[in-house]
């Protein structure tokens, strides 16, 4: 995939952010009474790789003014190299403005994790293209690769709009969309026709698409692959053909990816990975993987896949390179993999888990 020559920031990410709180201990939200707090978003996760390992990557997003919880994202995502840029929004008494707080156990054996949202007044439902400077970013600064969530694009009307905004601008100057699609029923009740519409004329500026069979069919009304089938070989004839009929419905898009898990327990899953581009096809199929906390492993799948873009090397390593950076996030607490360098990624493909002294 051929990138612009020059631009300041790799990766451009519209995003809301929120915390997630978490038992310790992998144990249930409903007994527990110690968590650990940590800044997120599916977005921001997806700019961790390229962030920790040296590229310049900037949010898109809003903060409540004066509120304590911003001060803690800010100076999170300040720790993790990762810029941001949008304005301080006044809270508006109690019942006004705030960040969304999630509330996710790890599970443990064969008790699946639990997750619950709490989105009530998410300041992040109010992005629109007005707030930025999107000339200066795109025109002047520049970008390689804009990556957004079909989570953002299906917050609200506003949001919807926004991400649309941002794909057309991103086009007009040259830079790449990615777009993991991402459907969430419970956005998309009472908006299905409009948000169909939508998400096929950013998927048609796409460059890179991302998603799963249900993503496909439920967003952009792709027939997915057929349900059942005997072993993973199967299951990933289907995928391809799904893949092959998003590819007549985009031509213009260069990548299709989606991740393949088969979750054993809460603490094993199997992980594999299907990518297409140029007539291509690269497979990674399902290796039995521990899981410390499964959250975040789609995220962390994309983020190494656009960072090996980034990078410019030969698409047979963008999905190993993506698989074993999906990998890492799941080994951690945190829903993103923030690796020390490029070797650590290639050790986990490489199933090397031995001390480096």
């Amino acid at each position: 995939m051929k990138l612009k020559d020059n631009y300041s920031y790799a990766l451009v990410i519209p995003t809301s952010m929120g915390v997630r709180i978490t038992p310790i201990n992998r144990q249930p939200v409903n007994t527990s009474q110690y968590y650990f707090m940590q800044s997120t978003s599916a977005e921001s996760n997806v700019g961790q790789v390229a962030a920790s390992l040296g590229m310049r990557v900037k949010l898109l997003t809003k903060f409540v003014k004066g509120s304590p919880i911003a001060q803690f994202i800010k100076n999170d995502l300040r720790a993790r190299n990762i810029e941001y840029e949008g304005p301080d929004v006044d809270q508006g008494g109690p019942w006004g403005y705030r960040h969304q707080f999630n509330v996710a156990d790890s599970g443990y054996g064969m008790r699946g994790p639990r997750v619950h949202n709490d989105r009530a007044g998410e300041v992040g439902r109010t992005l629109r293209i007005e707030d930025y400077d999107i000339e200066r970013i795109f025109g002047q600064e520049g970008v390689g690769i804009v990556h957004m969530s079909g989570l953002i694009a299906a917050m609200s009307e506003e949001t919807t709009k926004f991400c649309l905004d941002v794909a057309r601008a991103a086009k007009k100057y040259d830079a790449k969309v990615s777009f993991d699609l991402n459907h969430r029923a419970s956005f998309w009740a009472g908006r299905e026709k409009e948000l169909r519409e939508v998400f096929m004329e950013i998927a048609s500026l796409a460059d890179i698409l991302i998603g799963n069979e249900e993503d496909y069919q439920l967003a952009l009304g792709i027939q997915g692959p057929p349900a059942g089938g005997k072993g993973i070989a199967e299951k990933i004839e289907g995928f391809k053909g799904m893949v092959s009929r998003a590819k007549e419905a985009y031509p213009q898009c260069e990548v299709f990816a989606n991740t393949l898990r088969e979750v054993h327990s809460a603490n094993e899953h199997g992980w594999g990975a299907i990518l297409h581009e140029k007539g291509n096809w690269h497979v990674e199929e399902p290796r039995d993987i521990p899981v410390l906390d499964r959250i975040g492993g789609g995220d962390g799948f994309v983020s190494g896949l656009l960072y090996s873009i980034l990078k410019g090397w030969e698409p047979e390593k963008w999905i190993q390179f993506a698989w074993a950076t999906g990998c890492m996030a799941t080994t951690v607490l945190e829903d993103y993999a923030q690796p020390l360098d490029e070797e650590q990624i290639w050790a986990v493909y490489a199933g090397n888990a031995r001390v480096k002294r």
